[in-house]
């Protein structure tokens, strides 16, 4: 499907380009010390080492004796971001790196590799040859794989259109996964989902010629802690009879980006043989229109028993994650957290880049927060302010999907969810919007896997590194 991102780091130096980053305050020292014909080449170009800033040094046969990347001040993870599709073909070796903090040889692995990501999988032309990267000193090769590699595969499988992006492509993907971790599965679909008690599933992707499912992925030591991850497996959203606009449907392939993010989750989790039980629920679904679709209006039993009125049918999601959460908590897990492209609220509140994290436990949140800081992989706390509860309630059902004034809308949304939470369960809920508008360094446009390596981060300090 892409440009295979880890292909971009590679072990043999042999002829290696020479690449020297340094800081704003060490550029001057460095330069100094650099050949006449050096300093003048740079001087010319007016090159300050400023975050980002690139500049490749001629040699006297005018091919390129080294190249100089700026850190700035040396706080920017991204500033290796562009160099795989900016640089001239060609591998490069970190020779001088002055001025950055100890980590930095894996922020620029990572930045480079996940910069370096094209999805080209419809493209008639080959994607042009990247810039490669020799394997840094001092840089956590292990994580960085890991990283790349689940970011890849959430990319990936939100960039692909819903035509092959269907609730049955999905799981192969899940079952691709189980596969090559050693994990078992297990998938309930179609009208199994109503014998088996998941009947908010059924309803909600019952309309689709691809039948709904649940699937259902264990892997670890069956006594260690339990860490169960759920994701929001829209694949494509109509809206339901309360049909979207055709701008509103336009990045619905999209609507499946929290199943996307967990399944790149549970690999960098397995990959790294973490010490828990991880369980991984994705309800799959395509909220599709005709005649057997769900209605405005409907009250539908959830798994729980809770009777839910239908507001909206464009607020399906929640409905799907309601039973695989009363699931998820069925066997008293030391953490449940699931992942969805829940509200365009929470992207009013906190825009694209931000996802809202709802967490009950202010300990716990504290901890989300902080691993978000480490990773640069940004969360915002927003509140579950029980007093909006009473906006989703319902006069003819124990509670509605959407309820009304559109007030608070990622609030109630996440409110909807705690319902089917039991009291004292540790819980965290992220509305993400999975996706760049634009090209950033490290960043191109299309599917991303925002909170993925703060999760990570926040799983490997709650439940030790193997």
């Amino acid at each position: 499907m892409t440009t295979p991102p880890l292909n971009l780091l590679v072990d043999d130096q042999t002829g290696a380009i020479p690449l020297h980053a340094m800081t704003s305050d060490s550029y001057e020292s460095w330069v100094a010390g650099q050949p006449p014909r050096v300093r003048t080449w740079l001087g010319h170009g007016g090159f300050k080492a400023d975050a980002g800033g690139t500049v490749v040094v001629p040699a006297d046969d005018g091919a390129i004796s080294m190249a100089v990347l700026g850190l700035g001040r040396g706080d920017d993870p991204w500033v290796a971001g562009n160099l795989a599709k900016t640089l001239p073909k060609g591998t490069y070796r970190i020779d001088t790196l002055t001025g950055a903090a100890a980590n930095a040889p894996t922020w620029i692995a990572l930045g480079w590799a996940l910069g370096g990501y094209s999805f080209s999988r419809y493209k008639s032309e080959p994607v042009a040859q990247r810039a490669a990267l020799a394997w840094p000193e001092g840089c956590d090769r292990g994580y960085v794989q890991r990283a790349v590699a689940g970011t890849t595969l959430a990319r990936d499988l939100i960039n692909t259109p819903a035509a092959d992006m269907l609730p049955d492509a999905l799981e192969k993907a899940a079952r691709d996964l189980a596969a090559s971790h050693g994990a078992a599965i297990n998938v309930i679909a179609g009208d199994d989902l109503l014998t088996q008690n998941y009947p908010m599933i059924h309803a909600v992707g019952r309309a689709s010629a691809a039948a709904p499912r649940l699937m259902d992925l264990t892997w670890g030591d069956a006594n260690a802690r339990k860490l169960t991850l759920v994701g929001k497996g829209v694949c494509f959203d109509t809206g339901g009879l309360d049909l979207k606009p055709a701008s509103g449907m336009a990045l619905m392939k999209k609507d499946m980006g929290g199943a996307a993010i967990v399944l790149g989750l549970a690999h960098m989790i397995m990959a790294a043989k973490l010490p828990v039980r991880l369980r991984v629920l994705i309800p799959a679904v395509e909220n599709a229109v005709s005649g057997n679709a769900f209605r405005p209006g409907d009250i539908l039993k959830t798994r729980k028993g809770i009777t839910v009125e239908i507001g909206n049918t464009d607020a399906e999601g929640r409905l799907v994650l309601a039973d695989a959460l009363t699931e998820a908590a069925s066997e008293n897990p030391a953490l449940v957290i699931d992942l969805a492209t829940l509200t365009g609220a929470c992207r009013v509140a906190l825009g694209p880049d931000m996802p809202g994290l709802f967490v009950d436990d202010d300990g716990l949140a504290g901890d989300a927060m902080a691993a978000a800081r480490e990773t640069h992989d940004l969360l915002w706390r927003l509140p579950l302010h029980q007093p909006y509860r009473k906006m989703i309630d319902s006069k003819v059902a124990d509670i509605n999907n959407a309820g009304e004034g559109g007030f608070a809308g990622a609030i109630t949304a996440a409110l909807f969810l705690k319902e089917f939470i039991p009291q004292g369960q540790p819980w965290i809920h992220v509305d993400t919007y999975a996706w760049n508008a634009t090209d950033r360094p490290g960043r191109p446009a299309g599917g991303e896997a925002l909170a993925l390596r703060a999760l990570f981060a926040l799983v490997s300090a709650k439940f030790g590194k193997g």
